[in-house]
């Protein structure tokens, strides 16, 4: 029994990405970190997986995936708020027959939100399935989307540079769609918010989506310059009224705590 415990033991300490381990290489490792948080509604939930699904079918990604080095992105979609759910874990994508069973798999279900928001802890958890996957890719992205600034967890601002510490870009995708929006958390320059304090690495970028109907093709945009690898400098599109200060990465803390007080205040 002893020598079975140690076999399992030994066997645990191994199930992480071992350097001289046979690793499968890509153009592209790429972690797709979508927003499922209270602050978004049932609509906007199924309106990101959809968008998706559409994007990844699109002539233009296609294009984009071919126009690699070696025609080959391993790429995994995980739905965030203040925990993470791996909801497609990593696939190759090589061909429109991939690309398809990616897209069919994001709208065959559609799950109700969690709670909070919780930036950093979730570009630690991608930085991590980068880390321990099987692929080695020429470029590692993380790629996340959001309607609101960080409360939850470590400070954004340091799990960034801890992430990008390892190599890895991160852009962003900013919802400023206020559909579900509670005002109280409402931060309105959120595309500056993602600049700022969320965004890093070489041509990272911001695209931010004002609309819904304008989700589809903003994810097409994002997929497209992320495959095709022509760093850029950071992109933001700006947005007029501002009541909060968007270059303060611990405002969403702030907000959460001038909640708190409201409630519970007698």
């Amino acid at each position: 029994m002893k020598a079975l415990f140690a076999l399992l033991a030994l066997f645990c300490l191994t199930l992480g990405k071992p350097a001289d381990a046979q690793e499968i290489e890509v153009d592209l490792e790429l972690v797709l970190m979508v927003d499922v948080s209270r602050s978004m509604t049932e609509r906007e939930l199924e309106i990101q997986r959809r968008g998706y699904a559409e994007a990844l079918r699109s002539d233009a990604v296609f294009a984009a995936l071919q126009s690699g080095l070696l025609q080959s992105v391993a790429v995994t979609y995980v739905e965030w708020a203040g925990t993470q759910e791996v909801v497609i874990d990593w696939r190759v994508l090589q061909t429109r027959a991939d690309l398809d069973a990616f897209a069919d798999i994001l709208t065959s279900r559609f799950d109700p939100a969690l709670r909070r928001t919780s930036i950093s802890e979730a570009l630690i958890f991608g930085a991590e399935l980068i880390d321990t996957n099987i692929y080695a890719g020429l470029r590692r992205v993380i790629d996340i989307s959001g309607d609101g600034p960080n409360n939850q967890g470590r400070h954004v601002e340091r799990a960034r540079d801890t992430v990008l510490s390892k190599g890895i870009v991160i852009n962003g995708l900013p919802l400023l769609t206020r559909e579900g929006m509670d005002s109280a958390w409402h931060l309105e320059n959120l595309d500056v918010y993602y600049e700022n304090c969320v965004i890093g690495g070489p041509g990272s970028f911001v695209i931010p989506v004002f609309d819904w109907d304008d989700f589809a093709e903003a994810v097409q945009r994002k997929l497209v310059l992320e495959m095709v690898s022509r760093p850029t400098e950071a992109t933001v599109v700006p947005v007029q009224a501002v009541n909060r200060d968007p270059t303060d990465c611990r405002i969403g803390e702030k907000i959460w705590q001038d909640r708190r007080r409201y409630w519970d205040s007698p």
